[in-house]
C-alpha cells in the first residue's frame, strides 16, 4: 500500500522542485562547458519553523533528496521575540537532524526597528540568515514552506494596500539570489501539510504569533478570509491563488515593457560619479501607457534610494501627476528621503541630500 494522500502530495510537490534544480543545475554546467566528473552532490536546504507546512516540506525533502542523489539540509531560525524561542529552536534542529538532514543549523537573529514594521523586520532578518547559511554551505536551493492558502492572504493584503498587478501576484515559486528561493507548496492547501504531518507522526509547534491579532496576516487568516468564504461560499482561497498566478503572468510581461521603455526615457547617465538620481524625459514619459509609466516611475524611484516595501500606489499616483496632470505642484516626497520634481521637460528623483548634476547638451 502507497503513502497517505497528503504525504504523496506533498512528496509529488517536492519532487518536481527538486527535478527543477538538477535540470537548471545540468543547464548552467553544460554551457560553462564542465566536462570534469561530478563531485560532491549538491545540496539543497530546507527551512523549518516546525510548523506543519516546514515540517511536511522538511520530511518531504528528507525522503525524495537522496533518491534523486541530492544532499539535504535544515535551518531553523530563532527570532528571539518568545520566551524560550532559543530551546524551541533547538528542539526543531533536532527533529531535523532525526531525519537525517545534514547540515542542521539553528540561527539566532536580531530584529532591529525599521520604518516597515515588526513582520517585514523579521522577514528581512530571517532573509538575511538564510542566504549566509545557503552561503556558507554552497547550497543551490532553500525550500520555502509557503502554502497556497499563505498566496491567498499575500493577494488579499497586496488588494488592501492597492498596490497594483504586482502585489496582486503574490508569492513567485522561485526568487531569490541565483533563484536560490523554492516555494514547492504554492498549489497545495494547508490542510494537506497538517494531514502529512499526522499520518507521519511528524511532531509540530504551532507558533502563537500566527494566532495574534495584532499581526495582519493573522487578522487576514482568522477574520478575514473566513468571512469571505462564509459570504461567497468556498473556493475563494483556491481563487486568490488563481488570481495571483494570472496576475504574475501579466506582471512579469509589463514589467519587462518598462524596463526597455526605461532606456528610451532615462536622460541622465547611471553612474555619474556623486550622483545616484534618476532624470527622466516628461515628453516621452507621458507618451507610455499608464502601466508601463508606473512601473517606470517605481523602478526610478528603488534606484534612487525609495524602499521598495514602502513605495505603494499612492505614491506613484502623486509622482504621475507631474507627468499627466502638471500645473506647477512642488516636489513630491517619497518614502526614504526621496523626492520626485519636475524641472523643465524632465522629471528628476533624487535623496534629498542630493544636487543633480547639471545638465549637459
Amino acid at each position: 500500500m502507497g503513502p497517505h494522500p497528503a504525504v504523496a502530495a506533498i512528496r509529488l510537490a517536492v519532487r518536481r522542485a527538486l527535478h527543477d534544480v538538477l535540470s537548471e543545475q545540468a543547464v548552467v554546467s553544460e554551457s560553462a562547458g564542465d566536462t570534469r566528473s561530478p563531485g560532491e552532490p549538491p545540496l539543497v536546504l530546507v527551512a523549518c519553523s516546525g510548523g506543519a507546512d516546514s515540517m511536511a516540506l522538511a520530511s518531504a525533502l528528507a525522503f525524495e533528496a537522496p533518491r534523486l542523489g541530492l544532499r539535504a539540509g535544515g535551518v531553523t531560525i530563532d527570532h528571539g521575540l518568545q520566551p524560550g524561542s532559543a530551546d524551541r529552536a533547538q528542539e526543531v534542529a533536532e527533529r531535523l537532524t532525526s531525519l537525517r538532514l545534514h547540515p542542521v543549523e539553528s540561527i539566532a537573529i536580531t530584529i532591529g526597528r525599521t520604518n516597515t514594521g515588526p513582520e517585514a523586520a523579521a522577514r528581512t532578518a530571517r532573509y538575511e540568515a538564510l542566504d549566509d547559511m545557503a552561503e556558507r554551505h554552497g547550497a543551490k536551493a532553500v525550500l520555502l514552506g509557503h502554502t497556497r492558502d499563505d498566496q491567498a492572504e499575500t493577494v488579499l493584503l497586496g488588494l488592501a494596500r492597492g498596490s497594483g498587478t504586482r502585489s496582486l501576484s503574490g508569492m513567485a515559486e522561485v526568487t531569490g539570489p541565483a533563484d536560490r528561493y523554492r516555494r514547492p507548496f504554492l498549489a497545495i492547501d494547508r490542510q494537506t501539510t497538517r494531514k502529512a504531518c499526522l499520518a507521519q507522526s511528524l511532531p509540530v509547534w504551532d507558533d502563537p504569533h500566527n494566532d495574534d491579532p495584532a499581526y495582519t496576516r493573522s487578522r487576514v487568516r482568522h477574520e478575514a478570509l473566513p468571512m469571505l468564504e462564509k459570504a461567497l461560499g468556498k473556493g475563494v482561497i483556491e481563487a486568490l491563488a488563481r488570481t495571483a498566478r494570472l496576475s504574475r503572468d501579466d506582471a512579469d510581461a509589463l514589467d519587462a515593457w518598462a524596463l526597455q521603455a526605461e532606456r528610451s526615457v532615462r536622460t541622465d547617465q547611471p553612474g555619474t560619479d556623486g550622483w545616484d538620481g534618476v532624470e527622466l524625459d516628461t515628453a516621452r514619459l507621458y507618451a507610455l501607457p499608464s502601466a508601463v509609466r508606473r512601473r517606470v516611475l517605481r523602478r526610478a524611484a528603488v534606484a534612487a534610494g525609495a524602499p521598495s516595501g514602502s513605495l505603494f500606489a499612492r505614491h506613484l499616483e502623486e509622482v504621475d501627476r507631474l507627468i499627466t496632470a502638471w500645473r506647477g505642484q512642488r516636489a513630491i516626497n517619497l518614502p526614504g528621503r526621496v523626492e520626485a520634481a519636475r524641472q523643465g521637460g524632465r522629471l528628476v528623483i533624487r535623496h534629498g541630500s542630493q544636487t543633480p548634476p547639471t545638465p549637459t547638451g
